[in-house]
Formats: C-alpha cells, sequence, structure tokens
C-alpha cells in the first residue's frame, strides 16, 4: 500500500521537538528560535515587483522559467563569483526551483542509479546535516553514509576509495547548518574533482552564502572555474529566502553541469512545483539589487555582537563565519531545550535532532542545541538575556 522506505526516516527535528516539549509551559513570554525562518522585513520592492503583473498569475508558468529570470541569476553569479561574461550559459545551466528544499530532495531521484557496479549506491551527507539529504538518499534507495562534520564541511577526499567507488551524490553545505563553519576554496576545489574522479555528483547547498559575517564565502562555481571542464558533476543551490529574507516565497534556482540540468528539468516537468510567473519577475528584481543584502548582513551581524555581549566564551560559543545560527555547547541538548523553555519561554532545538550517531555510537549533536537568530536585534537581546542566566543557573 505504500514505499516500505519510508519506515527508514525518523521523525522531522521539529516533530520531535514539539513531542519533547508537549505539556510544558512556557516560562516566560515565548520566542521560537529553533528554526532557521527569517524574520527580517522583506524588502520593500518586493511588494511593487509582485504587483507589477497581475495578468501573469493567470498564465501556466514553464517549468525553465523564463529567460529573463535565469539571465538575471546568471548576472548575480557572475557578479557574485567574479565569472567571466560567458562562463554561464543561462539556458543551459541555470533552473528556477520552489525554493531548494525540493530540489535538494529530487536531486536523489535525479542521481541515484539502481545500482554501481552490482552494489547499492552510496549518498554521502555531512553529519550533522540538514534531514531533507538523508530522506532524499533513502527514498532514492541508496545508503546514506554520515561523514563527520562537527567542525564545518567535510572533506571527503579522506574517505577510502572502496567506498567512494559506490558514491551517487554527496551533499556539502557551506556555510554549514547548523555550525556555521564555511568551505574554503581548496576544500571546496579538493571534492569536485574527487566527483569527477569517480564519477558521482557534488550537491553544493550554498543557501546561506549570502548570511556572512566578514569575508563572502567561495561557492561551488569558483571551484569549478579553478579545474576547468566547464561545470561536470556539479549542482549548486540556492535561493532569496535567506538572502532577502522571504522564505515564503519559495523561489531559489539550481545552476550546474547542464548534462544534469536538462534531466532535472525533464524529472521536474513530472513532479516539480513550477515558480508562477510573477514570482519569477519579482525574483528578478530582488536578484538585481545589493542594497537589502547589505541591510541584512548588518542586522545578522549587530546580533552576533550580542551574543558575544551575552555567552562571551562561554557554553562553548564561537562566532560563525556564516549563517544565522548558535551551535552551543550546554553538555546535555534535550535537557537545556526543556529547561529554556519552561524556566524562560525560549524555543530551542537539541542538536542531537539534527546529527546520527558515529561509529562509536557518538552523537556529535547530543551535547548541543541550535539557536536561531532570526528576529530583530531587540527582541534577539532579550532572548539571550534569559538563555544565559537560564543556562547559568542550571538545570
Amino acid at each position: 500500500m505504500r514505499n516500505n522506505r519510508l519506515d527508514a526516516l525518523t521523525d522531522y527535528p521539529f516533530q520531535r521537538l514539539t513531542a519533547l516539549l508537549e505539556g510544558l509551559r512556557p516560562g516566560g513570554p515565548p520566542i521560537v528560535m529553533s528554526i532557521g525562518e527569517p524574520q527580517h522585513a522583506p524588502p520593500a520592492l518586493l511588494a511593487e515587483a509582485l504587483a507589477r503583473s497581475p495578468a501573469l498569475w493567470g498564465k501556466y508558468p514553464p517549468v525553465a522559467g523564463t529567460p529573463e529570470f535565469r539571465a538575471a541569476v546568471a548576472a548575480w553569479l557572475g557578479r557574485r563569483y567574479a565569472l567571466p561574461a560567458d562562463y554561464l550559459a543561462p539556458d543551459r545551466h541555470i533552473l528556477p526551483v520552489a525554493g531548494t528544499r525540493e530540489a535538494l530532495y529530487m536531486a536523489a531521484t535525479l542521481c541515484v542509479p539502481d545500482s554501481i557496479d552490482g552494489q547499492k549506491p552510496i549518498v554521502l551527507v555531512p553529519n550533522p546535516f540538514y534531514q531533507v539529504y538523508s530522506g532524499a538518499g533513502l527514498i532514492a534507495g541508496a545508503e546514506v553514509q554520515f561523514v563527520d562534520a562537527r567542525m564545518g564541511p567535510p572533506d571527503y577526499t579522506r574517505l577510502p576509495d572502496a567506498l567512494l567507488a559506490r558514491v551517487a551524490l554527496a551533499y556539502l553545505c557551506s556555510p554549514a547548518n547548523p555550525q556555521g563553519g564555511v568551505a574554503n576554496l581548496d576544500l571546496l576545489t579538493r571534492n569536485l574533482a574527487l566527483a569527477r574522479r569517480f564519477g558521482f555528483t557534488l550537491a553544493l547547498d550554498e543557501c546561506y552564502g549570502e548570511i556572512y559575517d566578514r569575508e563572502p564565502p567561495p561557492g561551488g562555481l569558483e571551484a569549478a572555474r579553478r579545474l576547468g571542464s566547464g561545470l561536470k558533476n556539479l549542482l549548486v543551490f540556492n535561493s532569496l529566502s535567506k538572502r532577502s529574507s522571504v522564505p515564503g516565497l519559495r523561489s531559489g534556482f539550481v545552476v550546474g553541469d547542464p548534462e544534469l540540468i536538462a534531466a532535472f528539468t525533464r524529472l521536474r516537468s513530472y513532479g516539480g512545483a513550477v515558480l508562477p510567473l510573477p514570482i519569477l519577475e519579482a525574483s528578478i528584481a530582488l536578484w538585481g539589487d545589493e542594497a537589502h543584502v547589505v541591510a541584512n548582513r548588518v542586522l545578522y551581524r549587530a546580533k552576533f555582537d550580542l551574543a558575544e555581549r551575552f555567552l562571551g566564551n562561554r557554553f562553548g560559543f564561537a562566532r560563525p563565519p556564516g549563517g544565522f545560527f548558535l551551535w552551543l555547547d550546554v553538555g546535555d541538548g534535550e535537557a537545556a531545550t526543556k529547561a529554556l523553555w519552561q524556566k524562560a519561554g525560549i524555543r530551542v532545538l537539541p542538536g542531537a535532532y539534527l546529527a546520527r550517531p558515529d561509529e562509536q555510537g557518538v552523537n556529535p549533536g547530543q551535547g548541543r542545541i541550535r539557536v536561531a537568530l532570526v528576529h530583530d536585534p531587540d527582541t534577539v537581546a532579550g532572548a539571550l538575556e534569559r538563555l544565559a542566566r537560564t543556562l547559568e543557573e542550571g538545570y
């Protein structure tokens, strides 16, 4: 009656969090810091752009989007990563997607074959990780191999050749969720070269790439340019959700290997959500504007300043180079989560819910909590003061 691979999926982290806190009353005005949902005001230009062409709501949009959207994305990528003007062919390299969650999931459907040399394919996933990666691999029929990523994006070149020979797809997130670590250009280049050597696809999740503290994180397109041979074996995912604080717009793109993009377009013709034409028009305006992105980063930097002020060198606090999460060491993530909710009304996520036990049975997120700094600075200041006080008191 159903796909038995669903039995391999664990509860989603937020379902587990709801169960953990069920029946517990908040000990203060509730503030949700468990989910990475940006709460900054959307750019003022968004409403105007959405209202500009109301007649477009009456048209079915094409799966591949519009030439104007693909050109806008190509232009932004060219500016962001200093690419030559002719490096990207918008019609061959770029595909719009409804956010990146669905597209990251569908990447496994696209890339995982029935077998590799008679063996079950492997999907590589960093540990801790975004849950969609593992779910995608499992439902595609692959063996999911979790790779230690406690300090940030992993280096898959350290894995044995016998394992790599079975890899169909490798996910890598930079800046990493939840740790905020950034993969340098050498690491990205090594991983892409590895994908080409063993014939698998490197799926780079760069959704947090425009939320950074000091230096803009390098990207997969820079690694591809350094290696040469175009965008072979590479898919890069990005969206407006974090960059422009519009998670509800569900507007993103995938850029990469033209053979993969062609196959991805065909796959999405059957099962992918297609972006409405007015949203494509609004997205063009957002990708073309940097002022609101700069203002966004200023707000996030101010909140990390607050985190330094209230947490200092305690609870494993380290200012991350990218993203908007705190990844705090609190000894027992579930106990701390319950205490923060019951004593302070702050809802965070236990780190163990974002990771799997390693070969020694140790979950790398067990002692941690993830705290999303997505609210305005005043709200974050009050929340961090309550959080620090609660953690100091113990639980």
